[in-house]
């Protein structure tokens, strides 16, 4: 087998692949559109399409296609041959810059929130060439973004783009105020973890819970869940290791830098996580990522679940979003540094991300709010539903000092000072980590640990970038007229914390008293996704979004759209799975077992004449029947609130009667289905268990 060095990256039209086969002007122009922002002109994208196609063809693709991300969640594609006909019936292969640049695609079949109408199809993709053309299954795939005819955004690739170039923009008027001249670029990375659990196949084929919505709806607990703790970090058994073994060769060809791998805490859960990278890259990696998880796993007879809660009672999966700011000389901006200088930097920046997680914190609550996250958040496995920041008690202590003009530990002699007196060295990792917390500091980035499995890392980090540019465009404008700039930074600095520390929290976020310690402070508590998504249409975030560019208030108007209709799609799928399970497998087969209990009752007392109703045939019977009718109760209740409903025009009032409404009758239902399972013989229970589902992968 080859050599992981050899064959990293092998498909991918990488910056080593394009230096050896492109002229050195043109690499040197593709160089400077990828590090420093600049567009590539027709003549030069000319030149690298010719280049890409023969490469690509050399390496067995026949096809290409423009990779996006609509707003449907997972990515699209439509392939078109190389293939160009010429005289004599003969064909030649041909790509041209103009096909490299830019594609059409039917605009009105994506969800598009109201921006399209069906009878206005026109779309198109746009090359991103920051991110690198790749080969999958024989196909050149060309990561781009996707647009309305009117030039909206119809994807989560635009707005993320636009969300680097506002960050990239205010950080370097901050960072010129320090006098760093040579710094031509500022760029944020992202390393997604990503959780997902693994099933076998013949299982996972036998629920329709699982093959329609990708989460069970019914079951029961087995004797044996995560209480012992012996999955996590556990040897890997040799099944999943064979699949872990072929994601990571078929990621690293991708130039996936794929790095960790192991055990989660649930059983049948695991986790990969990745080197940082670019953050639109690490968008495109992740979605290849989940694609790759869920196509390999077939072909080891597993079925690989994204859902955010596929199983109740064991712990659901998420995706830590990694997030730095580093610069084109290799700075890490949230690294604290060793000097004076550094530090006064450091903690400007640190602070504007303290002010923008405060100022936005329903923002970041609404970039991960999903129906399926609904199920994790706050659920003693995941953070609360409140956003609030960790940063340890160092450097906490430190921003105190800050802010009272106090002298810093025991040593210091001095009051502190940014900028005019001796600040103390941050050391990296002096405080433990905090699991429960939402947004937290680990050293040299902050870990958002909101984010559902199934999610796009995308609408998260436009939140981010978008909310720290604004911190940064108000620092920039206070500062750059400042008489004194140290003075000036001092007092921005103190205010800063004076006016945010409330988002900070170094406790136990699972506390019942951080909720309501939260609600003191005047945070906000969006527990459920209509809940959050009522807030992305206030004014201030509308104003930051058209300040830096991001999304026009037509956009974000479609964007609610098309995320509340999801959400009550989501909840409505649910529901008729419930009621068509129940209906035509789960109840039958309850009833054939009640039915060989009665006559078993029947058989016993009939031979030993003998009163049956302390018997367990008796007993359970009785049981079962009650429960029966409760979950028949249950299944006319959900018809009709289903269809009420539906009934409701408007999608955010739709989705709060899903909310408050039809989600309580499927609890319901659920209770009872729950409690038949656990009183029905196996050999009459119609769908595999959750005995089955997490423990039969061996």
């Amino acid at each position: 087998m080859a050599r992981v060095t050899e064959y990293f990256g092998e498909n991918v039209f990488n910056e080593s692949i394009m230096k050896a086969r492109l002229p050195k002007e043109t690499y040197n122009l593709v160089q400077r559109a990828i590090h420093n922002n600049k567009r590539l002109d027709s003549a030069t994208a000319a030149v690298v399409a010719n280049a890409m196609k023969d490469w690509a063809i050399e390496k067995g693709a026949t096809h290409y296609t423009h990779w996006f991300q609509p707003m449907t969640g997972i990515t699209a594609e439509k392939h078109d041959s190389f293939i160009s006909p010429v005289q004599n019936g003969k064909i030649i292969m041909d790509f041209s810059g103009k096909e490299l640049i830019q594609g059409e695609t039917d605009a009105s079949s994506f969800p598009s929130g109201g921006l399209r109408a069906t009878f206005e199809a026109r779309g198109y993709t746009a090359w991103d060439p920051t991110s690198f053309a790749f080969i999958k299954e024989g196909v050149l795939c060309i990561p781009t973004a996707f647009c309305s005819y009117g030039g909206e955004a119809l994807d989560k690739k635009t707005p993320l783009l636009r969300s680097m170039e506002a960050i990239n923009k205010q950080a370097l008027r901050v960072l010129k105020l320090f006098g760093n001249e040579e710094v031509t670029a500022v760029k944020t990375t992202v390393g997604p973890e990503q959780e997902y659990f693994l099933i076998d196949k013949k299982y996972y084929l036998e629920r329709k819970d699982l093959i329609y919505t990708g989460r069970t709806l019914f079951g029961a607990m087995p004797p044996k869940g995560q209480e012992l703790d012996d999955h996590y970090f556990g040897t890997i058994k040799s099944r999943v290791k064979a699949f872990m073994t072929e994601v990571d060769e078929e990621l690293w060809k991708l130039g996936v830098l794929s790095k960790t791998e192991h055990n989660e805490a649930a059983p049948a859960q695991h986790e990969l996580a990745p080197f940082f990278a670019t953050t639109n890259i690490a968008v495109d990696h992740n979605q290849i990522t989940m694609e790759l998880l869920q196509r390999i796993a077939k072909k080891h007879d597993l079925i690989c679940l994204l859902h955010e809660k596929p199983f109740d009672g064991v712990n659901g999966s998420g995706k830590h979003n990694n997030w730095s700011i580093s610069t084109n000389t290799g700075v890490n901006l949230l690294n604290p540094g060793e000097t004076p200088y550094e530090n006064a930097q450091f903690l400007l920046f640190l602070c504007a991300v303290i002010k923008a997680v405060d100022e936005y914190q329903d923002l970041l609550r609404i970039s991960v709010a999903t129906a399926g996250n609904d199920h994790r958040l706050g659920a003693l496995e995941a953070p609360p539903a409140v956003v609030s920041m960790f940063l340890g008690d160092e450097l906490s202590e430190i921003l105190e000092a800050i802010e009272a003009d106090a002298p810093y530990g025991a040593k210091e002699k001095e009051n502190l000072k940014v900028g005019v007196h001796v600040l103390p060295k941050f050391p990296k990792d002096t405080t433990d980590r905090n699991r429960t917390a939402p947004f937290a500091f680990t050293g040299n980035k902050f870990e958002f640990r909101m984010l559902g499995s199934s999610d796009s890392v995308a609408e998260p980090n436009v939140v981010l970038n978008t909310a720290v540019a604004e911190s940064l465009r108000c620092f920039a404008d206070e500062l750059e007229g400042a008489e004194n700039f140290e003075t000036a930074l001092h007092d921005l600095i103190q205010n800063t914390i004076k006016r945010h520390k409330r988002i900070i929290f170094n406790g136990n976020c699972y506390d019942e008293s951080w909720t309501l310690e939260a609600e003191k402070r005047g945070l906000l508590n969006l527990a459920t996704t209509p809940d959050a998504l009522g807030r992305l249409l206030c004014k201030k975030n509308i104003e930051l979004y058209a300040t830096h560019k991001i999304y026009t208030e037509t956009e974000l108007r479609s964007r609610l759209e098309i995320l509340t209709e999801n959400y009550c799609k989501i909840i409505n799928i649910e529901a008729n799975t419930m009621v068509d399970m129940a209906v035509k497998d789960i109840l039958p087969a309850v009833g054939q077992y009640i039915s060989l209990l009665a006559e078993a009752i029947d058989d016993v007392s009939d031979v030993f004449e003998v009163d049956m109703k302390k018997s367990f045939e008796y007993e359970t019977g009785k049981k079962l029947i009650a429960l029966k009718g409760e979950a028949y109760s249950a299944i006319k209740r959900l018809k009709r609130e289903t269809a009420k409903a539906a009934a409701i025009a408007d999608y955010t009032e739709r989705s709060v009667y899903y909310k408050d409404k039809v989600l309580p009758v499927m609890e319901k239902l659920r209770a009872a289905v729950d409690g038949m399972e656990a009183l029905t013989a196996a050999e009459y229970w119609p769908i595999p268990t959750y005995g089955d589902l997490l423990f039969g992968v061996i």
